[in-house]
């Protein structure tokens, strides 16, 4: 039997913690192995396992991949979290790859000057709510379907509910506006797998702090 996936990156969320999502949504225990000091990193390095010298890194069916967006393709094609067919799998790109561009733009504001934070934020509520929501308001009402794409559950939904929850750790009531992604965000977030990934205790990552920031920049030297 093939061991857990095994993930490599920093102790915070970054652009590992999506990948921790899907699995936890596929019900697939997994171990951490944490790049803590800036050795731990070169150590990846220089035994060759980062093909572009970068993390996240996960070791899974005797892989070690490398590029975020690769490794989730891969997860939500094994565990069968990527639709049906070649349509089906173009919505949840399209989908996905709206939810990441505003994940981006949350993961990097706790790095920026403090002058510039606050208009930042401002920013990115702004098009949560007139760019990004909307388009996943409309796709539910349109169809009346529980889920996003093809009536089942899909790594859309899961990334989804990610952006949803990081947007809400910065102005609660983001919502408010958008009815069916409330009762959305409630369905997804009692789904067993993902309700269990919720819970204090689980492999979730806090949202990023002074501390972590300071240990992220010692380590990639920024």
């Amino acid at each position: 039997m093939a061991g857990k996936p095994k993930l490599h990156y920093t102790k915070g969320r970054g652009k590992m913690e999506s990948i921790r999502w899907l699995l936890a949504a596929a019900g697939v225990e997994f171990e951490e192995e944490f790049i803590e000091t800036k050795e731990d990193l070169e150590k990846l390095r220089n035994d060759g396992f980062l093909l572009f010298q970068q993390v996240p890194m996960v070791e899974i069916d005797g892989m070690r991949m490398v590029q975020t967006r690769a490794i989730l393709s891969y997860i939500a094609a094994k565990y069968n979290l990527y639709g049906k067919d070649l349509k089906e799998r173009a919505w949840i790109d399209m989908y996905v790859e709206g939810t990441t561009d505003l994940m981006g733009m949350i993961i990097y504001l706790p790095f920026q000057p403090a002058d510039t934070k606050e208009k930042n934020l401002a920013l990115i509520i702004e098009k949560a709510t007139t760019r990004y929501f909307p388009v996943y308001e409309k796709a539910l009402k349109d169809h009346g379907q529980d889920y996003l794409v093809g009536n089942k559950l899909s790594w859309a939904d899961v990334h989804l509910l990610e952006a949803i929850l990081m947007v809400e750790e910065y102005k609660a009531d983001v919502l408010s506006a958008f009815p069916l992604l409330q009762a959305f965000k409630g369905r997804i977030s009692n789904i067993p797998t993902i309700k269990k990934f919720l819970q204090p205790g689980s492999q979730r990552k806090p949202p990023t702090d002074e501390k972590f920031i300071a240990v992220v920049k010692k380590i990639f030297n920024m």
